[in-house]
């Protein structure tokens, strides 16, 4: 059993309705845009449940693709993809707020056998370790939301 990575969370509230906030949120090809880490994510086929996924992610000098299976797709409330490498699942849930406008929250789950052991390995040689990595992603995770956020916003 692995012990690496942990589950991770972060938040925005977003001044548009959900349906205008879907339409940014589940464009993965454009997840380049909005994340620090990740640099372009190919979806094969159409955007649907069981869609296979190719994303392209650099930290400093070092670049690798991870390979993802989309494990859930509910148009205009939530979109997650499961990285075959990490054993990670990635989505994004989108909640109407009384305002009319929207809660965005992104996680990173953990399984819960843990991260797999090339992961673990990877992140341990290329990445600072899991816990600095850990710490990078969810501030990275900040930064996308904060980007998806003036991207909505702006209109």
């Amino acid at each position: 059993m692995s012990a690496g990575g942990a589950s991770l969370e972060a938040h925005v509230e977003i001044g548009a309705p959900p349906d205008r906030v879907w339409t940014v949120v589940s464009d993965l090809a454009r997840m380049g845009e909005w994340s620090p880490e990740c640099r372009k994510m190919v979806v094969f086929g159409v955007p649907r449940r069981g869609a296979r996924v190719l994303g392209v992610n650099q930290r400093r000098w070092v670049i690798w693709p991870t390979n993802s299976r989309i494990v859930r797709y509910e148009p205009g409330r939530a979109i997650a993809w499961r990285v075959f490498e990490s054993r990670m699942t990635w989505s994004y849930e989108l909640e109407p707020t009384a305002d009319g406008g929207t809660l965005v929250i992104e996680r990173r789950e953990a399984p819960p056998e843990g991260m797999s052991t090339f992961a673990e390995l990877f992140a341990r040689a290329f990445l600072g370790g899991v816990r600095d990595h850990d710490a990078e992603l969810l501030e990275g995770m900040h930064t996308t939301l904060d980007r998806i956020k003036t991207e909505v916003e702006r209109g």
